[in-house]
C-alpha cells in the first residue's frame, strides 16, 4: 500500500474531492500555511498499482503535478473503502502490478549506492570472481555475484532511456562504464600479482580452466543470460518486487566476464581476453535492451509522449503544452536516446558479426567431430565435450590457427593414435580454416552383467558403464 500526500491550492480542493470520490477513496484534508499561502494538504491511501491511475486523473483536473507530492510506503491501511480498492486494483478488472512512474524512477536511483561503496563493492566482487575462475570454483564465482552492485546502474540507465531522462540515463551508463573498467583493471592487476608471486604456475593454461573456458566463447546461450537478467530486473523494478536476487543475475552476466578479460590480459592470451570482452559487451547491451523493452511493454512512457496526456518537462521542471494542446517533445530530449540507439545498434552489429562467425564455426566443428566418431573403428568412443577457441573472426584474428579440444572416453586397453589427425582433416575441410586439434582421452572400465569387484575397492559395481575411480587417465595428442 502507498500513502499519497499532496499540496493543492484551496481553489482546487473541490476538484480533488470529485476525483477521489469518483474512485471511492478515503481521504483527509487539512490546512497548510507554512508559507502563508492558501493551500490544503490532501492525504489518502492507495494500493501501489492504483497510484499511477489516480495521480493521472488528478493531473488532468488540478495542478497537483506542479506542487508538493509525496508517495510513501505503508504497512497496512484500515479505512471504509480499502477492501474495494484492493479488489479493484490488485485482483479486479483494473489489476496491474506496475507501480507509478515517479516511484519507479526513485527506486531505480536508490538501487545505486554512493560512489565509494559502489566502486569498492565492484572491485571486491571482481577480485573474488578472479580467484574463483583461477581456482575453477563455481561456488566462489557465485559468491562474487552476490556482492556486486551492478544492478542499480543497469536499471538506472534503462529507466532513464524509457523516460527520456537525460541526466538519469547518462548517470547510469557512466557509473556502469567506470565500474566495469575498474573491474577489468582490478582483475588484471590481481592476476598479474598472483602470476608474478608464483602463487600460480606461470605456465598455467587458463583456456583449460572450465570456469574460464565457459566465458571466452560467446554464443546465443551466453547472451540469453544478459537478456533474461535485464528483463527480470525491469519486471522486478516495475512491480515493486525486490530486485536483490535479480541483482545476482545481472552480476552473473557481467562480473565473471570482466574477471576473465583481466585473466586473459595478465596471461597474455588474446583469445581469452577478446572472447570474454565480446561476451561482456554483448551482455551489457542485452541487459539494457531487454530492460527498456520490458518497461516500454509495461506502459512506461516519457512525460509528453504522444498519447500520454501529459506535457513535457522543461529545464525548470514546469510542464508546457503546445498551442493545440499536444505535448512537446523537444529535440534536446530525444537526442540522447537517439545517440544511445545508434551506439547500441553499432555495438550489436559489430559484436553480432563476431559471435555469428564463431557460432557458425562451432556448429561446423561439432558436426565434423560427430561424423568422425561415427566412422568404423571409433564406435566405442563416447564424446564428452568439444571446445573451440575464440579468435575474433571475421573482424580480427588474434591467432594463426584455432585450437579445438575434443574430450572423449575410451576403454582402458584401447588406443587411437590417429584420431587427432582424422579430426583435424575433417574439421579443416568442413570449416575451411586452419585448426590445431587436441584430443583428451578419459579412460573408463565397464563391468559385465554379473558385476565385478575392482581390486583394492570394496564397492561392487553393477552392470552398465562406470568411470573407475582409480583408473582415470588423460592422454594428449596434437
Amino acid at each position: 500500500m502507498r500513502l499519497i500526500r499532496t499540496l493543492v491550492p484551496s481553489s482546487e480542493v473541490s476538484a480533488v474531492r470529485s476525483v477521489l470520490d469518483e474512485h471511492d477513496i478515503d481521504y483527509v484534508i487539512f490546512e497548510e500555511d507554512s508559507e502563508g499561502s492558501e493551500a490544503m494538504v490532501v492525504e489518502f491511501p492507495l494500493p501501489a498499482q492504483g497510484v499511477e491511475t489516480v495521480l493521472d486523473d488528478l493531473r488532468e483536473t488540478t495542478s497537483v503535478e506542479d506542487t508538493y507530492t509525496v508517495v510513501a510506503s505503508v504497512e497496512s491501511v484500515f479505512s471504509e473503502h480499502d477492501d474495494e480498492l484492493e479488489e479493484r486494483f490488485i485482483t479486479g478488472s483494473e489489476e496491474d502490478d506496475s507501480i507509478a512512474t515517479e516511484e519507479i524512477r526513485a527506486t531505480a536511483l536508490d538501487l545505486t549506492p554512493s560512489p565509494v561503496t559502489y566502486y569498492a563493492m565492484t572491485l571486491l566482487s571482481v577480485l573474488v570472481a578472479t580467484a574463483g575462475l583461477l581456482l575453477d570454483s563455481p561456488a566462489i564465482v557465485v559468491g562474487s555475484m552476490v556482492i556486486a552492485p551492478l544492478v542499480g546502474s543497469s536499471l538506472t540507465a534503462s529507466v532513464g532511456t524509457v523516460l527520456l531522462d537525460r541526466e538519469m540515463m547518462v548517470e547510469g551508463f557512466r557509473t556502469q562504464l567506470f565500474g566495469l573498467l575498474l573491474a577489468v583493471a582490478g582483475a588484471t592487476v590481481f592476476s598479474l600479482g598472483l602470476k608474478s608471486a608464483a602463487f600460480l604456475p606461470p605456465a598455467l593454461d587458463v583456456t583449460t580452466t572450465q570456469q574460464i573456458s565457459q566465458r571466452i566463447s560467446p554464443g546465443l546461450l551466453s547472451v540469453t543470460v544478459g537478456l533474461c537478467a535485464g528483463a527480470a530486473g525491469a519486471f522486478g523494478l516495475a512491480t515493486g518486487v525486490s530486485v536483490t536476487l535479480v541483482g545476482v543475475m545481472v552480476a552473473a552476466a557481467l562480473i565473471p566476464a570482466a574477471a576473465a578479460v583481466g585473466v586473459g590480459i595478465a596471461w597474455g592470451v588474446p583469445a581469452v581476453a577478446l572472447g570474454a570482452f565480446v561476451l561482456l559487451v554483448l551482455n551489457v547491451v542485452s541487459i539494457h535492451v531487454s530492460g527498456v523493452t520490458v518497461l516500454w511493454y509495461l506502459g512506461y512512457r516519457p512525460a509528453g509522449w504522444p498519447g500520454d496526456g501529459r506535457s513535457a518537462s522543461d529545464e525548470t521542471g514546469t510542464r508546457e503544452l503546445l498551442a493545440d494542446g499536444a505535448p512537446s517533445m523537444s529535440r534536446e530530449r530525444l537526442l540522447p536516446v537517439a545517440v544511445v540507439a545508434v551506439v547500441l545498434i553499432a555495438v550489436v552489429a559489430l559484436c553480432g558479426a563476431v559471435v555469428a562467425a564463431h557460432v557458425g564455426f562451432e556448429q561446423s566443428v561439432n558436426q565434423a567431430v560427430g561424423e568422425t566418431l561415427e566412422e568404423p573403428g571409433y564406435e566405442e568412443l563416447e564424446l564428452v565435450v568439444v571446445r573451440s577457441q575464440f579468435d575474433g573472426q571475421p573482424l580480427v584474428s588474434v591467432v594463426d590457427e584455432q585450437q579445438v579440444t575434443v574430450v572423449v572416453t575410451r576403454e582402458a586397453d584401447q588406443r587411437y593414435p590417429d584420431l587427432h589427425s582424422r579430426l583435424e582433416a575433417r574439421i579443416e575441410a568442413q570449416t575451411g580454416r586452419d585448426v590445431r586439434v587436441v584430443v583428451q582421452f578419459v579412460e573408463r572400465q565397464t563391468t559385465d552383467q554379473r558385476g565385478v569387484t575392482y581390486p583394492n575397492d570394496d564397492k561392487i559395481y553393477g552392470s552398465g558403464p562406470a568411470i573407475a575411480p582409480r583408473a582415470q587417465h588423460v592422454s594428449l595428442h596434437g
